[in-house]
């Protein structure tokens, strides 16, 4: 896959679940980091600004087409590349429905109970009502491993479980902790060639 850049920031678990996919899948790319923090979207660099439809991190730039959100950026790379989920249609299928999962789910419990934790501090209600949604997500995460699988879809990974780790190496930012199942999981994902910390991949 020539051509391939990936804009976006290192504080951005929607960042990290492309750059893992890419590294898992071995493939080459340019990295451009984008300050979504301090800087408004109208000043942010281009040609970020004029690709990215919704101003947000992460933007994929494949021989010269944008790809944006992050579930649909793992996606296009998983049928592109026939790897990673992408190997058959069934297959593929499976793993949309993970990733409409997530958006859903822990993709919003985390990152919003890491943000208001660590970077923006908001109501006691409101963290309340987030640790409550985490702890049903990560329950119901922790339930699909008792049956022993290795990954989410079974023996071999795919871009639903970058998806769906995305954040997660990010939890103690959000003070929580992982279940059992869930950290072996993380660990069977860390041990895989190319698999490299959120904050790694910028060492």
């Amino acid at each position: 896959m020539a051509g391939i850049t990936l804009f976006g920031n290192r504080e951005s678990g929607h960042t990290y679940k492309v750059r893992l996919a890419l590294a898992l899948a071995g493939i080459d790319h340019g990295f451009e980091e984008i300050d979504v923090v301090g800087t408004p979207r109208e000043a942010r660099p281009e040609p970020f600004r004029s690709l990215a439809k919704y101003g947000e991190v992460p933007l994929l730039v494949h021989d010269g087409q944008p790809y944006v959100q992050s579930n649909a950026i793992l996606l296009h790379l998983a049928g592109h590349t026939r790897r990673l989920g992408g190997e058959s249609e069934e297959r593929l299928a499976r793993v949309r429905e993970w990733l409409f999962w997530e958006a859903n789910r822990i993709g919003f419990s985390l990152p919003n109970l890491r943000w208001h934790t660590r970077f923006e501090p908001a109501e006691p209600a409101v963290l309340a009502m987030l640790r409550r949604r985490f702890d049903a997500d990560i329950a119901r995460l922790s339930q699909e491993f008792s049956d022993g699988r290795t990954f989410i879809l079974g023996d071999a990974p795919t871009v639903a479980d970058c998806s769906l780790c995305g954040y997660l190496y990010f939890a103690d930012q959000a003070q929580v902790t992982m279940p059992a199942a869930v950290q072996a999981w993380l660990d069977r994902i860390a041990a895989l060639p190319g698999w490299r910390h959120p904050y790694g991949f910028y060492d």
